[in-house]
């Protein structure tokens, strides 16, 4: 029989890994502690952004422009819908824009300067210019996470094994062992259990939670948040960031403000949903209705600030930290995985 791949932690690195590796013909066992997929997950939520320009990178967007195409064929892959490309507007002082649009025009990214004034429901700082990256937009994350199980519930290699939480890791001889003491043997052990892997594998990581808020626009304007792009940059501060509503989601917004480091897993996003001042963000915010928030979590290496995949034993790797945006990156991250596992 073909290797056999042990994934511990059902989101979205886990499952796609999974996905990656029962496609080049491995056995896969996915194992996590609560169900799968598991809404207590930091990758579960109604939606991530998705773009690739860094304005200051040439060869890092050309990178994430390869995001968009993975995301395409995932959901031909996947059989569902799950990639809103409403494009992304950034805003940037305006004297910077020429050579962001340089960038973007030698890494091939579809990229047009806009008035602020196009979006008039939103605040962009003051005297900064837009950008419109036209190959981007919206994932519907946990549409992303259900449809990955339904696909790999079909494939006869994989096994799914909800409730079965891990204790210990064996990186050496590539085997955990689960909370009833059972031991699970693979060839390889991939573990991505997002900010609680800190507890099942040694990598220095530093921990982050992030505070979002979720809003229901008024009724008036609900047509035209139907068609808004996502949006970056943005506030008084040019620190928040924000989802536009649309195929049953709903309107959310953060920012680097509610942002800090913690030291473990938790929850204060009540304490936290008032530090983010909505009239900063948008026009005419007392018109908004809060209807919700949300306290998500990850982590980055402590030196590069990002997301990071650890080969910690002869046959075990680790994604412990996912760094902000290991949602979008997942496709890339997967597929390297898969690779290295499988030889």
């Amino acid at each position: 029989m073909g290797r056999h791949v042990v994934v511990v932690g059902a989101g979205v690195t886990g499952l796609l890994t999974a996905v990656r590796c029962a496609r080049a013909g491995l056995r896969v066992t996915v194992l996590d502690s609560g169900p799968v997929p598991n809404p207590a997950a930091t990758s579960h939520d109604e939606h991530r952004a998705i773009r690739a320009l860094d304005p200051g990178d040439v060869a890092a967007t050309r990178a994430s422009a390869v995001l968009h195409r993975r995301w395409l064929e995932l959901e031909s892959l996947l059989g569902k819908r799950f990639y809103r490309r409403v494009g992304v507007v950034t805003g940037w002082p305006a004297d910077a824009v020429g050579a962001a649009l340089e960038v973007a025009a030698e890494a091939g990214v579809p990229v047009s300067a806009v008035a602020p004034e196009k979006y008039p429901h939103l605040r962009f700082p003051a005297g900064s210019a837009g950008l419109l990256e036209v190959d981007a937009g919206v994932l519907l994350a946990d549409r992303v996470l259900d449809a990955a199980v339904r696909w790999l519930r079909e494939q006869p290699l994989v096994v799914l094994r909800p409730g079965c939480a891990v204790r210990e890791v064996d990186v050496d001889a590539a085997a955990v062992v689960t909370a009833d003491g059972l031991t699970v043997r693979g060839d390889a052990v991939v573990v991505a259990a997002g900010p609680w892997s800190g507890g099942l594998v040694d990598v220095p990581t530093v921990l982050h939670r992030q505070v979002t808020v979720y809003l229901r626009p008024p009724d008036d304007l609900a047509h035209w948040w139907e068609g808004a792009p996502s949006a970056g940059r943005i506030g008084d501060d040019g620190r928040a960031w924000l989802w536009p509503p649309g195929d049953g989601t709903q309107l959310k917004i953060s920012s680097a403000t509610l942002c800090r480091e913690v030291e473990a897993v938790g929850e204060d996003a009540e304490a936290w949903t008032g530090r983010l001042a909505l009239s900063s963000v948008l026009a005419d915010w007392e018109r908004y209705t809060v209807t919700g928030s949300r306290t998500c979590h990850y982590a980055v290496d402590p030196v590069t600030g990002g997301g990071e995949v650890v080969r910690i034993g002869p046959s075990t790797w680790a994604r412990a930290a996912s760094g902000g945006d290991g949602f979008r990156t997942a496709p890339v991250v997967a597929e390297r995985i898969a690779e290295e596992v499988g030889t």
